[in-house]
């Protein structure tokens, strides 16, 4: 698919205006130096909109829009299990993890665990985050970013990745969080627009131009399959989506490590100007998450009906591009763009600060300068997106194994790090011992499952390795001594009371997943 010069020209207007909003928003006033809370958080000012459109954009990137409008070409509906589940998940972390982690002041998730645990769970957990943000996270994103590209303008797939890494790097290195966040509210903007604009077109097209209600009518008649939200056994793609465990089972474990204790996730409330502001942004990304399968997942459905015929499914939302006509096709275009890039950017700050502030700072050179910490923090982003070029197309070879890579090589410790959070929140009595236990031991099980179970659905085998990452590290700490660790946390000191906005929209959202599920179970 080729590109219009209008087209060409839009796209260019929108990385020229991103640019210099990004650094426009995040100039320092008066000729003030930015200092490490400036640059990793915003200086603790971010607004709810800013965290809310942050959180969604740092998480919807090329395989969520192109893989997820794949699935529900092969799947259906049912795929929006992961976004909706994903809206009650992050309830629960404004709720109950949020105010902790804003009360301790931390600037990101192993401190925390320096402050609940030790000095070495801070450190083993850092370089793991490190490794997987930039060998897992960073290049694969990029990687299908750039193969996004590829598949629907042509251009070459390195040129692509360069291209991405190129334009992250201008657009988010010199004004750091405040940049990414600040900016973020345009990008969500463009990413909704872009996904309506996809949606209309092609249930308009199901309708032959009898408008976008006609063709959502016809998919419920012609699609029914596709609108089951849970599974049966013998579903081709319950290895996947493993029937009621779904609600109920490992998915819990997927969401709460990813909206709860990720730090290019995290890292947005962390820099809110205050708890309230914090909950109300994570409600508004709850409410985001709720609406994403209408302009991500229901594309792909209406493209199976549109052509059946699609090998591999991914294919799905390229193809329903070709419906875009001139001018709008570079918004939807752009659209996509400012998904893969505010992504790649988060990723990229997140992995400055934890370097930064849990590496060199902590263990190397403790009395560095906050100009120096700066300066690191930029160096340590450009390196990681050289690393990301590199080795994106060697290591990653095809979309399929990008998505196997990154799901199993995250699930292995994702049991273990939620054990280790939940754990050490709610249980005084755990210690350093038994999280790093519950670290390794969910690696050896979930390894062990793997080769030995592996037929076995992925998400029912995080289920089974959180629980016993939970044993391991009660057992740890049972046999050590069992009394209450000099490091845990006094829920009698954190408040969990909540504003009659933030129950209400909670309400909101129940009782919405409740309707969808009611209604298409």
């Amino acid at each position: 698919m080729n590109l219009h010069s209008i087209d060409i020209a839009i796209i260019l207007t929108y990385c020229i205006g991103i640019i210099g909003l990004a650094l426009w928003v995040s100039r320092e006033k008066d000729g003030k130096e930015k200092d490490s809370q400036s640059y990793f958080l915003a200086d603790r000012t971010l607004p709810w909109w800013a965290i809310g459109a942050s959180l969604i954009a740092a998480n919807i990137s090329a395989e969520q829009i192109i893989g997820m409008s794949g699935s529900g070409y092969a799947i259906g509906l049912a795929i929006s299990a992961y976004e909706w589940m994903a809206a009650i998940t992050l309830i629960i972390v404004g709720k109950y993890f949020i105010p902790i982690f804003l009360k301790k002041k931390i600037y990101t998730m192993p401190e925390f665990l320096e402050q609940r645990y030790d000095h070495r769970v801070r450190m083993i957990l850092g370089i793991f985050w490190l490794a997987v943000y930039v060998f897992v996270n960073l290049t694969s994103v990029m990687y299908l970013g750039g193969l996004a590209i590829n598949t629907i303008t042509g251009i070459s797939l390195q040129t692509g990745i360069v291209g991405l890494a190129i334009f992250s790097i201008i657009y988010s290195i010199y004004g750091g969080l405040k940049a990414v966040a600040l900016t973020d509210i345009i990008q969500v903007i463009m990413l909704s627009f872009g996904g309506i604009i996809i949606t209309y077109l092609s249930l308009n097209k199901v309708a032959d131009g009898a408008g976008a209600i006609e063709g959502f009518s016809i998919l419920l008649d012609q699609a029914s399959s596709r609108f089951d939200l849970i599974l049966s056994k013998g579903h081709p793609f319950y290895g996947d989506l493993p029937g009621v465990s779904v609600l109920v089972g490992g998915m819990w474990i997927m969401n709460l490590s990813y909206w709860g204790f990720n730090q290019y996730i995290t890292q947005r409330a962390l820099a809110a100007k205050s708890l309230d502001e914090a909950q109300k942004g994570i409600a508004f990304a709850g409410y985001l998450k709720m609406i994403m399968p209408l302009i991500i997942v229901i594309p792909g459905i209406a493209a199976y009906l549109i052509d059946p015929s699609l090998d591999p499914a991914d294919k799905a939302y390229p193809t329903l591009m070709t419906l875009v006509p001139v001018g709008l096709k570079g918004l939807v275009f752009a659209a996509l763009i400012a998904a893969i890039v505010s992504s790649l950017s988060s990723m990229a700050n997140s992995i400055s600060t934890i370097f930064t502030m849990d590496l060199y700072k902590r263990f190397w050179v403790k009395d560095a300068s906050e100009k120096q910490l700066v300066k690191v923090g930029r160096i340590v982003a450009v390196v990681s997106f050289a690393i990301a070029v590199i080795i994106a197309k060697p290591m990653l070879g095809n979309l399929k194994q990008a998505f196997q890579f990154i799901q199993e090589f995250t699930g292995f410790f994702t049991p273990g790090i939620v054990a280790i959070f939940v754990m050490g929140v709610f249980y005084k009595k755990t210690n350093a011992n038994g999280a790093l236990a519950a670290a390794l031991g969910s690696l050896a099980l979930s390894i062990g499952m793997k080769m030995g179970m592996p037929n076995y659905p992925f998400m029912d085998r995080m289920g089974v390795v959180f629980i016993f990452s939970v044993v391991v590290a009660w057992a740890f700490s049972y046999f050590q001594g069992n009394q209450d660790h000099p490091k845990a946390i006094d829920l009698n000191d954190v408040s969990f009371k909540t504003s009659k906005g933030f129950n209400i929209a909670t309400a909101g959202i129940v009782l919405s997943l409740i309707a969808l599920y009611a209604t298409w179970w």
